[in-house]
């Protein structure tokens, strides 16, 4: 497989999507799968960990005075502000990590991070959208995480509906209807995208 692109690594494959659609869950199930070479690609995020988060696998956890010395120093490819002193980002060391291990790097990012990376390396990178069936389908399976108040769950809801006007700009749309459906969807588009031929 030739890489072209300035001797730099291998493809990006992003999946964004509004909270609770199910990327996540879409990521992990192709990490499992060798034949695509994938690594994931940690964010970095000043937020504490949650329940069972650990550091360096979940998340790398930054305090707020470092994740901005980060963003001071222009060590990120994408950062955002997603909610008041709330950063998230993917720090270039990330991505030079996983490229100099040879592999394909698969980000679980939000929409405008996602959209970020697709514009600084356009050729290398699949992005996909993965589209929950609606808005209220969406209210459900947050309620159910159980992790987050009902305040921050209806900020995620109006950022979702922000969210799935920006779906034309991505790649492609994984709908995510039937989860099984969409995992396969989500397969036979990354083997296609790296080239991956039928042994």
């Amino acid at each position: 497989m030739q890489h072209t692109n300035n001797g730099t690594g291998g493809k990006l494959i992003i999946f964004s999507a509004p909270s609770g659609s199910g990327k996540t869950t879409i990521v992990r199930h192709l990490l499992n799968y060798p034949e695509l070479n994938l690594e994931f690609s940690i964010s970095a995020t000043s937020r504490e960990a949650r329940g069972e988060e650990v550091d360096g696998e979940n998340y790398y956890f930054l305090s707020l005075s470092d994740f901005k010395k980060h963003i001071k120093n222009d060590d990120f490819l994408e950062w955002e502000e997603v909610y008041r002193d709330n950063f998230y980002g993917t720090l270039k060391s990330e991505v030079e990590r996983i490229w100099a291990l040879g592999k394909n790097v698969i980000f679980d990012i939000d929409v405008a991070g996602g959209l970020r990376i697709k514009k600084k390396f356009p050729e290398q990178t699949l992005a996909v959208f993965v589209k929950p069936p609606s808005v209220d389908e969406l209210k459900i399976r947050l309620k159910k995480r159980k992790t987050e108040s009902d305040d921050k769950i209806n900020m995620r809801i109006a950022k979702a509906s922000v969210e799935l006007a920006t779906a034309p700009q991505f790649d492609t749309i994984i709908k995510n209807y039937d989860l099984e459906t969409a995992k396969n969807d989500a397969y036979n588009l990354v083997a296609n995208f790296i080239g991956l031929k039928n042994e």
